[in-house]
């Protein structure tokens, strides 16, 4: 009996033992103090226009799956050209524009020159519609850092005109080419360009619409781009400006990498004293697209309130 009772209390003392092993070797969660720290990033974007529900060449962000130059011009094509399945980052209310089943036959870029070279699909488009094919593929390649201009081809031939309209193109294009074009003419002597960029919104999804003004004013180009974005737009009733009327451009001056701009107080939001997100992406892309100059300086009553590069 006493050799049985000595029995189990070695046997108790002995899984005691290795219990208290267990937990000196194998901790339990609570015992580990590990700091980890998630860090989230944005996915890299290029912008590329597509074709809104009001028929307007519109700006639109879509993911960048690569930073190499050959690789993201393939990208865009891709994201403009039709196919039987939208692509899921692109609501439907957005549509391409590049004819199904056109094929990019070859392409070289040299000095900032895309020469790119279509199959014959591409030729597929809608007379309504062919001068918006031009402008969306200038102007989506165009955004692309490395590419300044564009000459398009053909199965091997230079796009010399529209294939309905016959309107004759230059041959090399780019972002003076013009989107969404208005026509404020009285003659043909003395025409300049201004590009404008309005916020749009669809269906809780803001974005912004480029309108380039052929006209004959006279004013300084910046002037223009300010005027425009002060009064309502007449071309399109759904085109938003977020700078107000009693916003005034007191002063400006056009370098060679920037452009100053002065305003008096009321550009500023109450809330805050800020420029708005809305105001700064419109007059920026708007001197970028006119000037080919991508840093907006703004002052406010001569004090610096921002300085905003795209």
């Amino acid at each position: 009996m006493l050799k049985r009772f000595a029995y189990k209390k070695f046997i108790i003392i002995a899984l005691s033992f290795i219990f208290l092993l267990i937990i000196y070797f194998f901790p339990s969660k609570e015992a580990y103090n590990i700091n980890t720290t998630l860090t989230y990033t944005d996915p890299e974007t290029t912008p590329i226009y597509l074709i809104d529900s009001n028929n307007l060449v519109s700006r639109f962000e879509v993911i960048k799956k690569s930073s190499d130059t050959s690789k993201l011009i393939d990208e865009v094509i891709e994201n403009l050209t039709i196919s039987e399945e939208q692509s899921s980052y692109i609501p439907n209310n957005f549509k391409k524009i590049i004819p199904e089943n056109t094929k990019v036959i070859s392409k070289d870029l040299t000095d900032g020159l895309l020469k790119i070279n279509f199959s014959k699909e591409f030729l597929n488009i809608e007379e309504e519609n062919e001068e918006k094919l031009i402008e969306a593929v200038v102007f989506s390649l165009t955004e692309i850092k490395d590419v300044k201009k564009i000459m398009i081809f053909v199965e091997g031939e230079v796009l010399k005109e529209l294939p309905h309209s016959k309107k004759i193109l230059p041959n090399v294009l780019d972002r003076s080419y013009g989107i969404n074009k208005v026509y404020e003419l009285e003659s043909m002597k003395d025409i300049a360009k201004v590009t404008t960029y309005y916020v749009s919104k669809m269906e809780g999804y803001s974005y912004y619409t480029p309108v380039t003004t052929i006209t004959n004013s006279k004013n300084e180009k910046v002037e223009i781009i300010i005027e425009k974005l002060k009064t309502s737009p007449t071309y399109q009733t759904n085109l938003i400006s977020y700078l107000t009327a009693s916003a005034e451009l007191l002063d400006y001056e056009i370098l060679e990498n920037s452009v100053n701009l002065s305003f008096n107080n009321q550009v500023l939001n109450l809330d805050d004293n800020s420029i708005i997100e809305e105001v700064k992406y419109s007059i920026a892309l708007s001197i970028r697209d006119t000037y080919d100059i991508g840093e907006t300086i703004f002052y406010v009553d001569n004090m610096l309130i921002d300085a905003f590069f795209i």
